[in-house]
């Protein structure tokens, strides 16, 4: 499957090369592009000359990021293109029109209808540059990872796989989740921005919740029959457990010695845990 993913990165250059001039608009260094509900940034992987659409990350920035600063990291960028993905990197709407960039979720909605944006950044990205539709998986980091929490939650079918980093719900968090679904929870166990347990902000009016508590969460919407994880191994400095609970019903939980960070093994570490199963939509 990975050399297949790999293959596929020939319909960017294709796409680049013999696409409409719409296609020719936005992208790269041409700048963010523009649909009805916001903007998106997105770069491609080099061709190697294969069929196919090309699959995507799409990568939600963090509470005052924006879909620059993650194209920015070219640990991530370059990561993920080398495997033959597109990155895809949405712009968040501003907080009351004018403050920080961020996300819609849990005790924050309001503004936009964050899963219908993404659906249409995933159809026009497809119909500009030829990326897939179905072989998707939605990250993001910190605010974004709160975003992938509650995206997937709601509708588990709308990416393959998702893919959270520093974070989780917020508490009182969702009773349950529609399911299956397949995520890779990546978290620093010395995080303090958003710890493993949580915390209270706002002078109590807001809580982060529990990453394990979310987990639980996942387990019952895959129907997992059983709290202790399938495997359970250390690798490379990353503590790792893992629930396979059928098909498309698969949770991963990596732990690694840093803080509110992305680490840098992380491209590779998504990527080889995707490609691990075929998708299931």
């Amino acid at each position: 499957m990975m050399q297949g993913l790999r293959k596929a990165a020939a319909a960017a250059a294709l796409a680049a090369v013999c696409g409409s001039a719409a296609m020719a608009e936005c992208g790269a260094e041409a700048g963010a592009c523009s649909i009805e509900e916001g903007q998106y940034q997105i770069v491609l992987p080099d061709p190697a000359g294969a069929e196919g659409a090309v699959p995507v990350v799409m990568f939600l920035h963090g509470y005052g990021g924006s879909g620059s600063s993650v194209l920015r990291n070219r640990t991530l960028v370059a990561g993920l293109k080398q495997r033959g993905y597109a990155v895809i990197a949405p712009e968040g709407l501003r907080r009351d029109g004018s403050g920080p960039q961020s996300w819609g979720f849990g005790p924050f909605t309001g503004g936009r209808d964050e899963g219908a944006f993404f659906a249409a950044v995933l159809a026009d990205a497809a119909e500009r540059f030829g990326t897939s539709r179905s072989q998707t998986v939605l990250a993001g980091f910190s605010a974004g990872a709160f975003m992938v929490h509650y995206l997937a939650c709601r509708d588990p079918a709308a990416f393959a796989a998702y893919a959270p980093v520093s974070g989780a719900f917020w508490r009182p968090q969702p009773e349950r989740c529609n399911g299956p679904v397949r995520l890779l929870q990546v978290h620093g166990w010395r995080d303090e921005v958003v710890p493993l347990e949580g915390r209270i902000l706002g002078g109590g009016r807001f809580e982060q919740g529990d990453v394990f508590a979310a987990l639980e969460v996942w387990r019952e919407a895959n129907a997992c029959t059983s709290h202790a994880p399938d495997r359970a191994w250390s690798a490379d400095g990353l503590m790792r457990r893992r629930w396979d609970c059928g098909p498309g019903a698969d949770i991963e939980l990596v732990l690694f010695d840093g803080g509110h960070t992305l680490p840098k093994s992380w491209a590779e570490l998504m990527a080889e845990w995707f490609e691990d199963q075929p998708a299931v939509r």
